[in-house]
C-alpha cells in the first residue's frame, strides 16, 4: 500500500466508513447504476429460491436411513469407478510396455510408438478408424468414445 500526501478527514460518526477516494468513487458510480433487480427478477430469484428449499425439504423429509443407504450406493459406485479407473491405468501401462518392447526389438525409437499411437487415437476420434480389431473392441465402447469424442480430442491433442 503506498503512502499519499493527501490528507483525508473523516467524519466522527460511529456509523460513518472509510473508504480511499477511488474506491468510494467507484461504490458511488456502482450505486448510481445499479438499482438493485427489477421487480419481476426479484420474484423470479423467490421462485427459484422457493423450489430449491422445497427440494431439500423433500430429502430431508425422508427418513435418515434411506439418505444414508442413498449415500452408501454413491460410495459404492465411486468405489466401482475408482477400481475401473484404476484396472484401465494398468492395462494401459502393460500394453506400452508390450509396444515398446516389440518396437525395440524391430528398430524402432519410442517416439515413433508414441506418434504412431497418437495417430490411431486421431483417426478413432475423427471417425476414420472404426474397426473392432477382430472382435475386441465391442461396438459399445465405439459408441461410448463417439459419445465422449470432444473431451477426448482435447486429451489428444499433438504439439
Amino acid at each position: 500500500m503506498a503512502l499519499s500526501d493527501h490528507l483525508q478527514i473523516v467524519p466522527a460518526d460511529a456509523q460513518a466508513s472509510f473508504l480511499p477516494p477511488q474506491q468510494q468513487q467507484a461504490t458511488q458510480a456502482r450505486n448510481e447504476e445499479d438499482d438493485g433487480p427489477t421487480l419481476e427478477e426479484a420474484i423470479d430469484r423467490a421462485e427459484a429460491l422457493g423450489e430449491q428449499i422445497d427440494a431439500l425439504n423433500e430429502i430431508l423429509a425422508r427418513p435418515l436411513k434411506d439418505i444414508l443407504a442413498d449415500r452408501e450406493k454413491s460410495e459404492e459406485a465411486a468405489l466401482a469407478w475408482d477400481r475401473f479407473g484404476a484396472m484401465w491405468m494398468l492395462s494401459q501401462r502393460a500394453m506400452r510396455r508390450v509396444a515398446l518392447d516389440l518396437a525395440a526389438q524391430l528398430g524402432v525409437s519410442e517416439e515413433e510408438v508414441v506418434a504412431r499411437a497418437m495417430a490411431n487415437a486421431n483417426a478413432v476420434l475423427n471417425g476414420a478408424d472404426e474397426v473392432d480389431l477382430g472382435g475386441s473392441i465391442a461396438p459399445a465402447q465405439l459408441q461410448h468414445i463417439a459419445r465422449h469424442r470432444n473431451f477426448l480430442r482435447a486429451q489428444f491433442r499433438t504439439g
